[in-house]
């Protein structure tokens, strides 16, 4: 018989990687070999050559499958899997099995090649794996900024590294053995959030989420939670890995950020409101004119009976209150003229006390809780009266079966984050005036608007919804900031903030001079675009005894100057509607005619006015806010008698 071949390779008394290769014929009988394969099998050339493989070789499945591994390489071009060699002499070796058909051409198969490997050559041996575990454990234990921790199944922990101990302030003998859910909030245990974590990891291979969790000191932190599902090789749950991120700092970040943008958002809304209700305040003004005016003239030329006056009286009475109403609105877009004086805040709270205790009656109680300490701010008085009768009443009527009120001050010093969050204050020292009760509260849809004009939820006709409205106007053109906290049945609080002064005596403003002096009388100009307003006026005047003549607008009142030298005064209101308005009326009139005397009108008060507008200013324009009365007027032409001619 011919020697069977023997293929090129290097030898060996054992497998050795993919150099162990037999060839067969179509039918598995082995054909050739090399040196490798011989020496691995055991057997000399003789024996080996015809012997089926299935002698030699059998899978993992069972003993005698070859002719299945033969028909897969057979259709499909060739199979891989895992058996085992039985060499002649000695124990089964565990091996790699790769079989490879052969082609003749088209056709079909002209024998296999199969290559046979040892499977503990292609595996780390023990040292290696003990050696790759410690490893991995260092790298974990070496991470603090995160806790890592495993498992199992059911939720018990099974291992700890350092980060868990750094964020939630345990040691691995505290918690492992332990349940995972113990670093929940309790009311996360009770809706079983701890248990759903698993299901869905388990479920999904993974889940992930956000909440609060507790550390063994017992304070909170915002945790950013991973679980990762763990499976053996059978594809069976064997636990769960759980990394836990500290990030209380960037949810404070986000909390913060949102809470700037609401306060963005709300001083957005209320200057558009301010600004809307700046605009009606002027055009009612400019109407109270026109009323307030024509009562007046009425009541000069008509003589009228007993109860044509009471008539005109009762017109008046609302007339002004009317012209309180447009005060209250341009308070609240802070277009209200102040005048703001050092006042010691205490003094005025208690000056004003009696008024306060008036206003709520039995079985209301005020109390009184005034810091000792010197607390001075610069504010207008009457305006603060005022803010703080309107919050007493509100008070009042939040408790229609009684209760209490409490007034406080005190004196805060506000950082930087603190005073940015309410209204982007400046950071700096601010007296605190405090009116909380004990009434029904507000939920907190209702306090986002209570600010707002003319949003009440009292009943028709108990109010106008805009007590708050001028607090807040009068607090925000003080430089200060108003808070509230309120909610359904706990009362509530209503805080005004007020830059901080010198402690020094407070003064009041003098009182007008010019009482009963009579009015001069001569020529005056009267530029007005409102045709009411200006017809009311110019009756007023010719009452008080001067020469009038009119204009629409500017452009005509500088052609009436231009034409007519003989003008006393210029009377002009500011805003028109095209051109040149009152300001740059007035000057130019001025560049004109030196000695002309001006005074300008508006709806707006001057505080209102763009800067630089003249009106107020000292040597330049002095300033009439509408709605005026005959008097009012009167009094300020008094005021620039020196420099008015009469006839």
């Amino acid at each position: 018989m011919a020697a069977p071949p023997k293929l090129p390779t290097q030898s060996g008394a054992a497998l050795s990687g993919n150099s162990t290769l037999f060839l067969l014929d179509p039918h598995g009988s082995i054909t050739g070999w090399t040196g490798a394969a011989e020496a691995a099998s055991g057997y000399p050339p003789d024996e080996l050559h015809g012997m089926a493989l299935d002698r030699l070789v059998t899978t993992e499945a069972a003993t005698g499958d070859i002719d299945a591994a033969l028909g897969k390489a057979r259709r499909d071009g060739r199979f891989s899997g895992e058996g085992w060699l039985t060499p002649k002499a000695g124990e089964r070796i565990q091996a790699s099995l790769e079989i490879q058909s052969l082609r003749a051409g088209t056709d079909g198969i002209a024998g296999f090649a199969v290559t046979i490997g040892d499977l503990a050559t292609r595996q780390p041996d023990e040292t290696e794996l003990a050696d790759g575990e410690q490893k991995f454990r260092m790298l974990v234990q070496g991470v603090t900024d995160y806790a890592i921790y495993m498992i199992d199944p059911r939720g018990y922990i099974t291992n700890w590294n350092l980060g868990g101990e750094r964020i939630k302030g345990y040691r691995a003998e505290e918690v492992i053995g332990g349940h995972f859910s113990q670093f929940y909030m309790p009311e996360d245990r009770a809706a079983g959030i701890p248990a759903r974590a698993l299901e869905i990891a388990a479920r999904e291979g993974r889940y992930e989420g956000e909440g609060w969790r507790i550390r063994k000191d017992g304070t909170r932190f915002w945790a950013g939670v991973v679980i990762d599902r763990i499976l053996d090789p059978d594809g069976k749950l064997v636990g769960f890995a759980k990394i836990t991120r500290d990030m209380t700092e960037k949810r404070r970040a986000e909390e913060a950020l949102e809470q700037a943008r609401a306060a963005l958002a709300q001083a957005q809304k209320m200057e558009a409101v301010g600004q809307l209700t700046g605009g009606v305040a002027h055009d009612f003004n400019n109407l109270l004119t026109v009323i307030t005016n024509s009562l007046d003239l009425l009541e000069t030329r008509l003589r009228p009976d007993p109860q044509t006056r009471r008539i005109i009286d009762s017109a008046q009475r609302a007339a002004e209150r009317g012209a309180r109403l447009t005060e209250q609105l341009l308070a609240f877009s802070r277009r209200q003229p102040l005048r703001p004086e050092i006042n010691n805040i205490n003094a005025l709270i208690e000056g004003f006390e009696a008024v306060l205790r008036r206003a709520c009656p039995e079985p209301i109680e005020l109390e009184m809780a005034l810091d000792p300490r010197p607390l001075a701010a610069n504010i207008d008085s009457a305006q603060f009266e005022t803010a703080l009768l309107n919050l007493i009443v509100n008070a009042r009527d939040a408790m229609p079966k009684g209760g209490s009120v409490r007034i406080s001050t005190g004196r805060r010093k506000l950082g930087a984050a603190e005073a940015k969050a309410m209204s982007e204050l400046p950071p700096g020292d601010y007296v605190t005036v405090g009116v909380a009760d004990t009434g029904e509260g507000m939920a907190p849809e209702v306090v986002s608007r209570v600010f707002e004009p003319f949003f009440t939820t009292k009943e028709v006709g108990k109010g106008s919804g805009l007590g708050l409205s001028q607090v807040y106007g009068f607090v925000t053109q003080s430089g200060g900031h108003v808070a509230i906290d309120s909610k359904p049945g706990a009362g509530t609080t209503v805080t005004l903030y007020l830059p901080a002064a010198p402690a020094v005596a407070a003064g009041r403003s003098a009182s007008d001079p010019h009482a009963t002096t009579t009015p001069p009388v001569g020529r005056i100009l009267i530029v007005e675009d409102d045709p009411e307003v200006l017809d009311v006026t110019v009756e007023m005047l010719r009452t008080l005894g001067w020469e009038v003549l009119t204009a629409p607008d500017a452009p005509s009142g500088l052609s009436v100057l231009r034409r007519d030298a003989d003008i006393d005064v210029l009377f002009s209101d500011i805003v028109m509607p095209r051109g040149m308005n009152g300001v740059e009326l007035a000057r130019e009139a001025r560049r004109l005619r030196p000695e002309l005397r001006v005074l300008l009108a508006s709806g707006y008060p001057a505080s209102a006015l763009p800067a630089g507008n003249g009106a107020g200013e000292e040597d330049e324009f002095p300033f009439l806010s509408k709605p005026y009365r005959a008097s009012e007027l009167a009094r300020k032409l008094r005021a620039m008698q020196p420099r008015v001619r009469t006839r």
